[in-house]
């Protein structure tokens, strides 16, 4: 089970991390901080595996939180902030998202998903994704009148059908009975990133990024497929493809 520490100057904010997290039965927190002082000195004496932790504290920010600490003592971090101009600094610190406040429950869940992949790497658990990691390694489809299995690897995007999902891969379509939000947990975020409310992309598609003035953005895949990421997802999607071109 994963340790967490939630640190926020905002009671509300903090409440409303505390709560969602209370719905993963998987992470324990095991403390709260309303300033970066008290945060720094929970984190040295408490060792959690995970912190939520607001960029912008009175007498030290997050980044600072975190720049404070030895590299191979930092606990896995997922920022939370109002503003996005911090994004750079985030990444060079190595965290695993970066969520702007108002956080949304689903971009919430996209960033536990991606603590709970890094902890299992920390851990020395297979980092391949599969049944030992947790994650489909392949779906089952009917298509037409057979049931078709689609590996995991052969998947390019997926994109909603209202309350299921349409996998794209190899030139076909197979519909999928489950919703988006459901989908996303279930995939290596390694491998997968939510780039709209309605688009999850195979990071290894991705050809070219294309940045709007809005600060959304739009992808090219491999294949020519044009995808529209939104500024919701753009932050943790351009940490997604560092990481995997620094691990490629």
């Amino acid at each position: 089970m994963m340790r967490a520490l939630v640190v926020d100057d905002e009671p509300l904010a903090r409440a409303g991390v505390l709560a969602r997290l209370r719905q993963c039965p998987d992470i324990d927190v095991v403390a709260e901080y309303g300033d970066g002082p008290a945060a720094l000195a929970g984190i040295r004496d408490a060792r959690p595996d995970l912190v939520f932790l607001d960029v912008e504290m009175p007498g030290l920010n997050g980044l600072g939180v975190l720049a404070a600490l030895p590299a191979a003592e930092r606990p896995l971090a997922v920022l939370l902030t109002a503003h996005e101009q911090f994004a750079v600094q985030a990444f060079a610190l190595d965290v695993v998202d970066y969520l702007l406040k108002p956080v949304e429950d689903e971009r919430f869940a996209d960033a536990v998903a991606r603590a709970r992949q890094a902890w299992r790497f920390r851990c020395g658990a297979p980092e391949a994704p599969g049944p030992q990691a947790g994650y489909l390694s392949r779906f089952t489809v009917r298509y037409g009148s057979r049931l078709v299995f689609v590996d995991v690897e052969e998947v390019e995007w997926i994109d909603a059908a209202g309350d299921y999902a349409t996998l794209h891969a190899g030139g076909r379509e197979y519909l999928v009975r489950m919703a988006l939000h459901r989908l996303v947990e279930s995939l290596d975020p390694a491998a997968f990133a939510r780039v709209h409310r309605s688009a999850i992309v195979r990071l290894d598609r991705v050809a070219e990024l294309r940045t709007l003035g809005n600060r959304d953005a739009m992808l090219r895949l491999r294949d020519g497929t044009p995808l529209r990421a939104s500024r919701t997802y753009i932050d943790a999607l351009l940490a997604a493809l560092e990481r995997q071109r620094t691990a490629g």
